[in-house]
This record gives structure tokens, sequence and C-alpha cells, in this order.
């Protein structure tokens, strides 16, 4: 695409959760600080909570990597499951080996003797659940009987929700009160700052090769806040749209109009106006084949 054109050895801006991208902003830090140190105190539910964007799968990732070799960590993506369906990804996380029909009592034996297992190796168990405003009440205190299950020094599973803030709402209901009294630490993941986003974006370029002093004008970086709201995930895909712009142009440098049209092109953020994207292709092609510039109408 154009990673050529800029100098770069990989997309930057790509939306996939890639920990190599993962930025220290005090927010992501901080929530990252949190989880480390709960699960090292090895008690209870912990629950992050974060609009949509703002990184929280990065950050599960982030956790999970960062977490040293006395853990055993268990990842589930989608968790829109009923209880037994979601006790057997549970079951394929911690690899044990079960016929699809087995019965619930063989289950939870099996659950309950790999968690032993791996506690009398000096493991400890930490399940992710990525999405947990999705969780159907039931699975929830599903969870909760499975966090019964302990040694006489600790719990055998501790588990980390990741959701939207409507996992609050989820949590309030009579119905599993006693698993919102097992929440021991929670963060709320916020927005990056508007100081933080020259650093987020010199990082990620970093990170993805660059080796030159700025891609992108001061201007640039005041229309991109000011269009995003420093929400992580809008800030990629229109930073990315604008790299696309400057590079349909021949231009080394993104400005402020790029990051404008852009915005207008990319849903969830306040665009300057709006545009067309079915020329895009074409440009591009025609900057890579001959060098051609193109105007942009205002």
């Amino acid at each position: 695409m154009y990673e050529a054109h800029f100098g770069l050895a990989e997309l930057p801006f790509s939306i996939t959760p890639d920990t190599s991208f993962f930025f220290g902003s005090p927010h992501s830090q901080e929530g990252l600080n949190t989880l480390l140190v709960a699960a090292r105190s090895g008690e209870g539910f912990i629950k992050i909570t974060g609009e949509v964007g703002t990184g929280k799968t990065l950050l599960c990732r982030k956790f999970m990597a960062t977490l040293g070799e006395e853990f055993h960590t268990a990842y589930v993506p989608n968790p829109y499951l009923e209880p037994r369906a979601l006790m057997m990804a549970l079951a394929d996380e911690l690899e044990i080996a079960l016929p699809r029909d087995v019965d619930q009592h063989q289950l939870v034996k099996s659950l309950t003797f790999r968690l032993l297992e791996l506690a009398a190796r000096g493991k400890h168990v930490v399940l992710c659940l990525d999405e947990a405003q999705a969780l159907p009440l039931e699975s929830l205190e599903a969870l909760r009987l499975l966090t019964n299950l302990e040694t006489e020094k600790r719990k055998l599973l501790q588990i980390v929700l990741f959701g939207q803030p409507e996992l609050n709402a989820h949590l309030a209901s009579p119905k599993i009160r006693q698993l919102a009294q097992r929440i021991t630490f929670h963060y709320h993941l916020g927005a990056l700052r508007r100081d933080d986003l020259d650093y987020y974006l010199a990082h990620r370029l970093r990170v993805a090769g660059f080796t030159g002093a700025r891609l992108f004008s001061a201007a640039a970086v005041r229309r991109l806040y000011r269009a995003t709201g420093g929400i992580p995930r809008l800030v990629n895909i229109v930073a990315h749209k604008a790299l696309m712009l400057a590079y349909g142009e021949g231009r080394h440098l993104v400005e402020k109009r790029h990051v404008a049209l852009a915005a207008g092109d990319t849903i969830g953020t306040r665009p300057a106006r709006k545009m067309r994207w079915a020329w895009l292709a074409s440009a591009a092609a025609l900057a890579a084949a001959g060098g051609i510039t193109l105007a942009l109408t205002r």
C-alpha cells in the first residue's frame, strides 16, 4: 500500500490488537498495573470497562503477555455462551480433552482436576473474558461457582472481565449480586488525552519502522483529536485513511485537510465535511505508477 512511500516496514495504524504497538498512556498503563497487581493478589474477580474502541482487547493481550511463567492464562474472545458452552470453552483453553457429549458432572470434575493439577505445579490460572457485557446472567453465575474452587491457600481460578460500560448494569442484577460483591479490582479505561496523541502517533510510526522527523503536521494532529475524541480505534482508522490520501497526492506529510476528509468518511467521528472514497484506489495506483499528484477539492 503506502508503506514504501512513507518509509514504513508495516502499516502503523491497523486496528488488529498487536501487543508490539501497545502504547503506555496514563490510562492504559494504569489499567495494566491494576491488572498485574490484581492477578498477583489471586483474589476474586477483576473488571475492566471502557467504551468501544478504547483498547480493551489490546490491554487484555498485553496483560496476558506480561504475566510471568507462574501464570497459566485462558482467553475467551466471544463469551456470548450459555453456561455449558462457556465451561467447554474453558476446558479447551486449559487443554482438557473431552468428548462433546460429556455430561455436566464429568465436565466440572475434569475442570476441577485440571485446576488442582496446575495449582500443584505452582501455576495461577487466570481466565480473561473479552466483550463480557454479552455474557448471559446464567453464565456469569456459573463462573462464580467455578471460582468457589480453592485450596487452603488460594483460589484455583481468577477471572478478568473486559467489557463495555453496559457490563456494570449487567452486574447490578440482583440475580448475580454475589458475583458483584467478589469484584475486588476495577478500572475504567478512558480515551487518549490531547497531550498523549502526539506521542501515540510517534510510537506507532516508530514501531512500524518510520525514522523521519514527523509524518503528521501539528494542525493535522489537532484536527485528528477533535475528530476522534482520542478514541484509539477511531484515531487508527482516520490516521490510516489520511495517510492514504496524502499518498494519493504524492505528499510526504499528512495535513489537516487530509484528516478532515478522512474523518468525514468515518462513522463515529466529528467530521468537517464528507467525501466519497471511490476514487482513492485509482488515485493511489496513479500515484504509484507515475507519481501523479492529485489535488483534493476543498
